[in-house]
Formats: C-alpha cells, structure tokens, sequence
C-alpha cells in the first residue's frame, strides 16, 4: 500500500510542475507582447506607430488624465473650478428641480412694482427688467457673488424661513448718487477697496426695504406674506440660511437710471416656497377645479326662477294591484285622512311642508305651516 501512495503522488506532483510550467511559459510570453498586460505605472505612449495602429484598429486605450477628465475628478476642477464630464451630467441632474410656472408671473409683477417704487424713491427716470429666473445650488451661487456686494437676509413670516437680496456694487453706487443728488448723465465714481460707509449702508437700506415691500404685494395675489429685512451682511459666509446643496430660485434683475444702474438678485430656497408650492405650480392666476364664484351667482339666481310643482297628500292607503285593476268610473276609495289632520306636502317624492286644509275662493287649499327638514341621505 505505502508502494502505490508513493507512485500516486510523485504522478501528481509531476503533473503539477509541468501545469505550472505552462502557465509561466503563457505568462512570459504575454509579458513579451506587450498587449495582454499592462503596467499600472507605465502609461503607454500613442506617438508615431503605436498611435497609426490604435485609429486603424478603431480602438484606443485613455490615459490616466483622459479618464479623470472624463469622470470629472480632475485635480484643477477640484480646486473650485467647475466640474466637467460625468460628474456635471449628475449635479445638473441634481438641481434640475420641477418647474413652478407662476413665478414667472410673481417675478413680472415685481418688475413693473419695483419701476414705479424706484421713480417715486429716486425722482429719476428708473427701468427694472427681469433678465432670467434660474435654479441654483445655494453654495455655488454664494461662491459666485461678485464682491464687493450688498446682501440682505430677510425673513417670510407667514412661510418661518428666510431669503437673500444681493445688491451689487454698481447699483450700490448709483442709487448712493442719485439720493444725494448726483447729475444727471454722469456715470457713479466707485471707491474700491474700503468698505461701505454708514450712509451707505442706509440709503441702499431704504432701497431694499421698498424692493421687499414689492416683493410682498406680488406674492399677494397668490397667497398673503411679509417680507422684512433681517440684517444686512457684506461677507457672504455671514449670509448663510440654507445647506450649500440645497436647491433655490434666482431671479436676476436689471436696474437702469439713465447712464447708471446694476443688478439686483432675489434668491429664494425651494424650503421658504414650500408652504405655496401647489400654488406654484399653476399654469395661470386664480386656477381652481371644479369652483367658479360667478357660474355659482348665476346658477344660484336661476334656481330661484325655476317653476317646481307641489302636490298635496290627501292620503295614502295600500291596496292589492288586483283590486286596482277593477276599478271602473264612480268607485269610491276610503282613506283614513280626516279633515282635522294637517296634509303633506311634496316636491316629487321629497315632502317639503305640512299644514292644515281649507277653502280660499272656493277652492281647496292648504296652508304651509311647517318646514319638513330634508333626511340624512334622501339626496343619494
């Protein structure tokens, strides 16, 4: 026995040198080639032949920058720039949020407010116009105010969130110029490099105070809400009310007062336009189903002119259909109503009055005494 568990195992062991032997001789050879493997560290280089060979073979091979490049975790674009390739394609995905088509109509009424607020505030000659409304990210937005810049933190009561008014410098100046009675046809003179003094802060105070008050009567049709200023920050990172993922609506706005103006931005998140968001979402003003105050007047005052019949019971009596069958003209039906006994109105099979019977003119009438309240489901 020990013989032929010795032979079994010198076979076996023989069988798998020659196995190994192979598969170093296969690998060697791959090796060689040069185009099974390939070095992670060794990037391969498509100048001259190599490069002729891959577009007539129709296949070629990306490079370790190429493929960073195309997932979009490029070293530069990491750096704060914008990303690019697959990693754009989801963060659009991302902020694409539902379109809310009654914001265009909120942002077109606060345009036409905002130019007669600004006449009556600046005794000029002012033209706000609504230049796009957008979806944002909060954090790319705020790493993308052009400093120096104005930015109001004001509050939605009625909604308990918060918004951002951004004024930009140019704004800044004209409005600064024009409320301390700059002429006419001379464009502002900016002082860069020093921050805004108290006077300034108070007049552009007195602008976005009437810009909020606007804001506040375009809501209104659509649902009642105060707006009112919280503070007002010249440091972006002062400004947060939101994550800087989160998602919001911007309204970019164009003041012009002659050769002067500049931009005023209304940044809202999707979380303060909540509480409206069904409101939001209608194609036009004043949408409802199924509720139309005026169809309801009119019908309601053509119901009043409709002719309806009433009829009197005099009695009611139960009888076989066999019975009925034989009567013929002059048989006479007893009831059980006595003359004492007040009779039963009813519109169609629904009573309506009770009240007792008599003569008036010579004919027989009956007198509406009492009210008979409709049954809990006698309508179904």
């Amino acid at each position: 026995m020990s013989d032929d568990t010795g032979t079994e195992t010198e076979e076996m062991s023989a069988e798998e040198k020659a196995m190994m032997d192979e598969w170093e001789t296969m690998a060697g050879d791959e090796d060689g080639d040069g185009e099974s493997v390939v070095d992670a560290d060794a990037v391969p280089d498509f100048d001259g032949e190599g490069e002729d060979e891959g577009e007539e073979g129709g296949t070629r091979i990306l490079n370790q920058e190429e493929i960073d490049s195309l997932l979009g975790f490029d070293d530069d674009a990491a750096g704060g720039g914008e990303t690019s390739g697959v990693m754009a394609l989801i963060n659009s995905a991302m902020v694409n949020y539902e379109r809310l088509p009654m914001l265009d109509i909120v942002f077109d009424r606060l345009v036409r407010l905002m130019s007669t607020s600004l006449r009556n505030l600046t005794t000029d000659n002012v033209e706000v116009s609504l230049d796009q409304v957008s979806t944002v990210r909060f954090g790319d937005y705020m790493n993308s105010i052009p400093l120096p810049a104005m930015l109001s933190v004001f509050k939605a009561e009625e909604w308990d969130n918060n918004g951002l008014l951004v004024t930009d410098s140019a704004l800044i100046y004209s409005i600064v110029d024009v409320l301390l009675g700059g002429r006419k046809g001379t464009p502002s003179i900016r002082v860069e490099g020093r921050p805004y003094t108290t006077i300034e802060s108070k007049l552009v105070e007195k602008m976005v105070q009437v810009t909020l008050g606007d804001l506040s009567s375009a809501f209104d049709p659509l649902s009642p809400v105060s707006f009112n200023l919280d503070r007002m920050e010249t440091n972006p990172r002062f400004a947060t009310i939101s994550q800087s993922g989160n998602a919001c609506v911007l309204a970019r706005l164009r003041v012009d007062m002659g050769d002067r103006g500049g931009r005023v931005e209304v940044l809202i998140p999707y979380a303060t336009l909540e509480p409206i968001r069904e409101l939001l979402l209608q194609m036009f003003m004043g949408e409802k189903f199924g509720r139309d105050s005026i169809w309801e007047s009119h019908l309601t005052e053509e119901l009043y002119k409709t002719d309806i019949q009433l009829q009197a019971i005099l009695g009611e009596i139960t009888l076989p259909l066999g019975e009925m069958l034989n009567w013929k003209i002059g048989t006479q039906v007893m009831l059980t109503t006595n003359t004492e006994e007040d009779l039963e109105m009813r519109c169609g099979h629904f009573p309506m009055f009770r009240g007792p019977v008599g003569q008036r003119q010579g004919n027989i009438a009956v007198r509406i005494e009492n009210y008979i309240p409709p049954e809990k489901g006698s309508d179904e």
